[in-house]
């Protein structure tokens, strides 16, 4: 698989950014939602992307952030849900 240059991998973020925040993605559909949580986000120490995943017939955005104290922030206001590993 290629990818442009700079453009940032999963691993990357994984790595750059360790604290990961689950939402559901019915919380950030629309833009009005989107947008409003998106700012937000920009506002802490979060990655310039999200990431989608399917888990138990569910779909969710994840949010990841550089500081535990920023991916609490963002869960909590949220109601997100904050995924485990790597001192997530």
């Amino acid at each position: 698989m290629t990818r442009r240059k700079g453009e940032i991998t999963r691993s990357g973020l994984k790595r750059k950014w360790a604290h990961h925040v689950a939402l559901s993605a019915h919380k950030v559909r629309g833009v009005r939602n989107s947008q409003g949580v998106s700012i937000f986000a920009a506002t802490l120490s979060a990655a310039p992307r999200p990431y989608a995943v399917h888990h138990d017939d569910g779909d969710f955005v994840v949010f990841c952030f550089a500081t535990s104290e920023d991916a609490a922030t963002f869960a909590e206001r949220f109601g997100g849900e904050r995924l485990p590993g790597n001192g997530r």
